[in-house]
C-alpha cells in the first residue's frame, strides 16, 4: 500500500470514528436549532469527503503535479518539544487558570517552537509580551463567543463569565 492511499484510508477511518462519537451526543437543539452534535457531524462529513477524494487520487495515479516539498528533510525536534509542552501545559492548567490564560500560554509556547524551527527563536522579554498579547487577543474573543453568545461552559478564571 502506498502512502497516499494509506492517508486516504486513515482520513476515512477518522471520519467514521468521529461520526460514531457524534451519534452518541444528544441532538437536542440548544441554540438557533443547532444541537451540540452539529459540529462533530460537519467535521465527520468533511473528513469523509476528503478521505474519498484522497483515495480516488491515490488510485488514479497519485499526486501527479505535486511540487517537491520545501523545508528540511527531517523534523525539527526542539520545535516539536516546544509545541508539545504548549499543548500539555494547556491541558494541565485549563481548569486552574481558565480558558483565556491557558490558551494564551499555549500560543506563546507554540510560537516559540515555530519560530525556533525557522531559526528565529527570540527569548527576549519583548517577544514573550508581544506573543502573549496576540494570544490573549485571539483567546479572549473565542472564550466570550462560546460562553456569552453560544451559552457553552468553558473554564474561566472567575465566576463572572468574562475572564
Amino acid at each position: 500500500m502506498n502512502a497516499p492511499l494509506a492517508i486516504g484510508i486513515g482520513t476515512l477511518a477518522a471520519a467514521l470514528a468521529i461520526g460514531v462519537a457524534a451519534s452518541t451526543i444528544s441532538s437536542e437543539a440548544v441554540y438557533s436549532g443547532v444541537g451540540p452534535n452539529f459540529l462533530p457531524w460537519v467535521v465527520a462529513a468533511m473528513l469523509a469527503i476528503s478521505g474519498v477524494l484522497l483515495i480516488r487520487e491515490a488510485l488514479t495515479g497519485g499526486f501527479r503535479n505535486r511540487e517537491e516539498p520545501s523545508g528540511a528533510a527531517h523534523g525539527y525536534w526542539p520545535g516539536f518539544v516546544w509545541v508539545s509542552v504548549a499543548v500539555l501545559v494547556t491541558a494541565a492548567l485549563i481548569t486552574r487558570i481558565g480558558f483565556i490564560l491557558s490558551c494564551t500560554l499555549c500560543f506563546v509556547l507554540a510560537v516559540r517552537g515555530f519560530k525556533a524551527a525557522e531559526g528565529r527563536l527570540d527569548l527576549g522579554v519583548r517577544a514573550w509580551l508581544v506573543d502573549a498579547a496576540v494570544g490573549f487577543a485571539i483567546a479572549a474573543p473565542v472564550f466570550w463567543m462560546f460562553t456569552q453568545l453560544l451559552g457553552l461552559n468553558l473554564p474561566g478564571l472567575t465566576s463572572t463569565g468574562w475572564i
